[in-house]
């Protein structure tokens, strides 16, 4: 092969292929997740102020720094600059939750939900906790007693097959720190309630019950004995 077909053969390898990096390029940006109701519709449990706070500047606040986070740990990857991917970790870990806690949180939420869960899911926590209102009344505690801000979880064990209640610091995601898969948490940082709330947690973490959408955490269970 001549230089100038060389040269030729390149220039329509980069033309083809450039389209299709790009594209990943951009697959790869996160992004604030749509919510599937109005931020009124959780009213009068979770008003609407908080809602379109939390989930349009909140949320999104963490969706956008872990795209400049991760921009900043590929170019540090490139140029084998280990120190700077070490000192990124904590950025990436507290945006990289807050974008997963939050994704979770806005399903785990409906304007129909409350109640009592059904099937698989209730005598999962029967038989993990006795009863729901055990389950609710352990997971309540745990939630309110998270000291600053974090969140309260109901996960599951893998290897133990068993239904577990726990609690996570700051954005700290529940699988990546504990192992734990992540079906219904409770955000108990103050920008969650305080508008509503003020500094009456407990009362925040009562009325959030009646909107949890048990449909959604029994399908995250389903998914996660597979």
């Amino acid at each position: 092969m001549t230089m100038l077909c060389k040269v030729g053969f390149v220039r329509r390898c980069t033309a083809t292929l450039s389209p299709a990096l790009g594209a990943f390029a951009s697959r790869q940006k996160h992004s604030l997740p749509d919510l599937t109701y109005d931020y009124g519709a959780l009213e009068p449990h979770i008003c609407a102020e908080i809602m379109q706070l939390h989930h349009s500047k909140h949320h999104a606040t963490y969706v956008n720094n872990l795209n400049v986070t991760e921009e900043k740990y590929q170019e540090a990857l490139a140029k084998g600059d280990v120190t700077t991917q070490v000192a990124l970790q904590p950025a990436l870990k507290f945006n990289g939750g807050g974008h997963i806690n939050h994704t979770i949180f806005w399903t785990n939420l409906s304007p129909n939900g409350g109640g009592e869960p059904q099937g698989e899911l209730m005598e999962a926590i029967k038989r993990d906790f006795g009863s729901f209102q055990k389950m609710k009344e352990k997971m309540s505690a745990a939630t309110v007693a998270v000291q600053g801000s974090g969140w309260g979880w109901l996960g599951f064990d893998k290897e133990s097959g068993r239904l577990r209640v726990t609690a996570c610091g700051n954005q700290d995601p529940l699988q990546g720190t504990t192992g734990l898969i992540p079906l219904l948490g409770i955000d108990v940082w103050e920008h969650a309630y305080y508008l509503q709330y003020k500094n009456v947690r407990p009362d925040y973490v009562k009325a959030i019950w009646n909107v949890v959408n048990w449909e959604n955490v029994s399908d995250r269970l389903a998914a996660a004995k597979k």
